[in-house]
């Protein structure tokens, strides 16, 4: 096992192209399959009522923040791992990957014991109505009984991406959206009354159906990565030796991250909470059902990013900056030229695609003029959202942390929050993003340049 997976790093340093796609085909996979069961998981809510979507909406920025920490994390993980293996530092690259699982223990067990104790306050700030506020602590409550194998999953996920693997993640990733779909109905409806089996739970059975498969998925990669020795990286976690050295690298990237994540957590928590002020409970439910197609759009994105955090980070640690450069424009011209083409089938199909999750002609009507108005903006972030994951590669974590705080902090939310006080069209919430994500498509690949021509430099001197 050990030599097919050198064999196979070593093709993937000599392939830029296809090393590329070998990871974002896969990540693209995936994702796919994932939004799918986020999208049949709001159906079936859907099927609960409008009040039961708008929920569940609330819950939606505590689980940006909780996975912003740990994909952050995770990347930074990632970064160190790929820079190791192009560095033919395997002792490293195994180091690297046991503080990792240190890294996913504390984050579990610390989120899931916050989760349980603030949880429910934390929802009432985030703005959800006192009607709605018991049914969306019962999603979150149960949500936090499996946080610990939901970061254990993310974590192995990104050790994996770190030395090029990305098809055995998504193998079980489908597996257990797959047991997912097979168990929300069960959990959340009454069944009975067709003669079957229900636990009529609601969205509490909802956030059950979740815990489960990820408890599944958590076991399935414990039994691969330790029993089976599945992964070119060794796990030996009885003659682990803490690195301060190696837990800055990580944590050099990773926090940035997900401080960057925090904030886009904050900013959807600040948009619900704009809408649900200025528009009413019903632009809620049709700005979450619009973000979760969204994630649809952003799928070649998001796969593309992934595998440019590896194919840069190796070719960075084998000094390789000509690699670097071409993967680069390969990439994002990639991305850009098929998100492109997608955001015009959306926005030629939106009346269609609201009217899938919903009756109500309100809540279809503002969904529809989001994805509209928001089609134009989405191949820009084609190049923006590389731009950070590339940084990520090269090492260097503030520079995502900048342009996401630039976007959220500084343009989205407080254009959003003008309109809205000043009685502007819901459209005009919709233009904030737009223009947001049309500064960080600029400021991205300036600041990547620079950075590549600076260690350019720093290497030919050394």
């Amino acid at each position: 096992m050990r030599e097919k997976d050198e064999s196979r790093l070593q093709d993937f340093l000599e392939n830029p192209e296809k090393s590329l796609w070998s990871i974002a085909l896969p990540v693209m996979a995936g994702m796919a399959i994932q939004t799918m069961y986020s999208i049949v998981d709001m159906l079936f809510i859907g099927q609960l009522g409008g009040d039961s979507i708008t929920a569940v909406a609330f819950n939606m920025p505590l689980y940006f923040f909780v996975m912003g920490i740990t994909f952050g994390v995770g990347t930074g993980l990632t970064s160190s791992i790929s820079r190791a293996i192009g560095a033919e530092d395997k002792k490293r690259a195994d180091n690297a990957a046991n503080h990792g699982l240190v890294i996913g223990l504390f984050l579990g067990v610390t989120l899931t014991i916050f989760g349980l104790i603030l949880g429910k306050d934390v929802l009432s700030t985030l703005g959800a109505p006192d009607e709605m506020l018991n049914e969306s602590w019962d999603y979150l409550r149960v949500t936090c009984y499996g946080m610990t194998f939901i970061v254990f999953a993310i974590v192995f996920r990104s050790i994996l991406a770190g030395e090029g693997d990305m098809k055995f993640p998504v193998m079980v990733a489908v597996i257990g959206t797959v047991l997912n779909v097979i168990l929300d109905p069960i959990f959340i409806f009454n069944l009975e009354r067709y003669g079957g089996f229900g636990l009529g739970l609601g969205v509490e059975g909802a956030a059950l159906a979740s815990v489960v498969s990820q408890t599944v998925v958590f076991s399935i990669f414990v039994y691969m990565l330790f029993f089976k020795d599945h992964a070119y990286i060794s796990f030996d976690l009885k003659n682990f030796t803490f690195s301060t050295e190696l837990m800055k690298e990580i944590l050099w990237v990773g926090i940035p991250s997900s401080i960057s994540m925090i904030i886009m957590s904050f900013g959807q928590g600040v948009f619900n909470y704009i809408l649900v002020d200025g528009y009413g409970p019903d632009a809620v439910a049709a700005y979450t059902i619009s973000g979760r197609l969204d994630m649809l759009m952003f799928l070649p994105i998001m796969g593309i990013a992934t595998g440019l955090v590896t194919t840069v980070g190796m070719f960075t640690g084998a000094k390789r900056m000509d690699k670097v450069r071409s993967i680069i424009v390969y990439g994002i011209s990639r991305a850009f030229v098929i998100v492109a083409v997608a955001s015009s089938i959306v926005f030629i199909s939106a009346p269609y695609i609201m009217g899938l999750f919903t009756d109500d002609s309100v809540i279809e009507e503002i969904g529809i003029g989001a994805l509209r108005t928001l089609c134009f903006a989405y191949p820009f972030v084609g190049i923006a959202m590389p731009c950070g994951r590339i940084m990520q590669g090269l090492g260097q974590g503030l520079p995502v942390l900048v342009i996401t705080a630039l976007r959220v902090l500084l343009i989205s939310a407080p254009l959003a929050y003008y309109f809205a006080i000043n009685d502007y069209d819901i459209v005009w919430i919709w233009y904030s993003i737009a223009i947001s994500i049309g500064v960080s498509a600029i400021v991205g690949p300036l600041w990547v340049w620079r950075t590549i021509n600076t260690m350019e430099k720093t290497q030919s001197i050394d």
